[in-house]
């Protein structure tokens, strides 16, 4: 992949998120998420405030870096193999073509687990926010190096509304600062560089100080086995997304429960 993988992501999300709404406009979207009911509580927020270290486990077939990680890919299994083991909340991939994702899939697994549920894509438009409130997502993420502060922050206001909770990602110092200015709750820092795929682990010592107390930290990509858990643990880190490590463990049940060990 080239260096401008996310550009060229985002730029077939636009595409895609166009197609979609010719076929079913705002206005209709917006009626079957009132049909879902009253907002019931941000349950993705609350289940990463609890006082230990909290675990989103990853549902993905495949990676841009990595290509196909689980070619069987019995998601419904892995999900309930997650829950099982204790997992505090469920990431989705819902991108169709490098990470082979679906509204679908998000939604049989919903059905499947009581877990909250992360909605992870690549959020361009607020139309996706409806979305993600229309197919039963507790959160959405927002990615910093594709929208500016303004624009976050109004994200961050419809996802009130719907009663989401959005998981606003940064990598660097700067995306911090946008993040904490347009009033993030939730601050993910990916260790992986989005242009060569590299995964430098200190990233997430190194930004934690920027990050407001009272704002849940999340640590993303580079954790491989329990001590990459201790280490997160160590400098601080509120909870911690796992996708490939768990994606590609035989014993999901075990590999979940080594890494929460390790969080105590």
């Amino acid at each position: 992949m080239s260096e401008t993988i996310l550009e060229t992501i985002a730029a077939h999300t636009r595409r895609r998120v166009a197609a979609e709404q010719a076929e079913l406009p705002l206005a209709a979207l917006a009626h079957m998420c009132e049909l879902r009911g009253p907002v019931q509580g941000h349950r993705f927020l609350e289940a990463l405030r609890k006082p230990a270290m909290s675990f989103i486990c990853e549902v993905k077939k495949a990676s841009p870096s990595k290509g196909v990680i689980d070619p069987d890919f019995p998601y419904l299994e892995i999900a309930r193999d997650y829950e099982k083991a204790g997992a505090d909340c469920i990431s989705c991939l819902t991108e169709p073509r490098w990470f082979l994702g679906s509204d679908q899939i998000f939604q049989e697994i919903r059905r499947s687990v009581s877990l909250p549920m992360l909605r992870k894509d690549f959020i361009i438009e607020e139309y996706q926010l409806y979305q993600a409130k229309a197919i039963g997502a507790d959160g959405v993420l927002l990615i910093c190096a594709l929208l500016d502060t303004r624009t976050i922050a109004r994200y961050l206001e419809r996802c009130g509304m719907l009663g989401l909770t959005a998981l606003v990602e940064a990598h660097n110092a700067e995306e911090i600062g946008s993040a904490v200015s347009a009033g993030a709750e939730i601050i993910g820092v990916n260790n992986r560089n989005l242009k060569d795929f590299t995964v430098d682990f200190a990233n997430a010592a190194r930004l934690r100080d920027l990050i407001p107390p009272e704002v849940v930290y999340v640590a993303e990509s580079g954790v491989t086995g329990p001590e990459d858990v201790a280490s997160l643990l160590a400098i601080g880190a509120d909870a911690v997304l796992i996708g490939e490590a768990l994606m590609r463990s035989p014993d999901k049940e075990s590999m979940l429960a080594a890494m929460k060990e390790a969080a105590k």
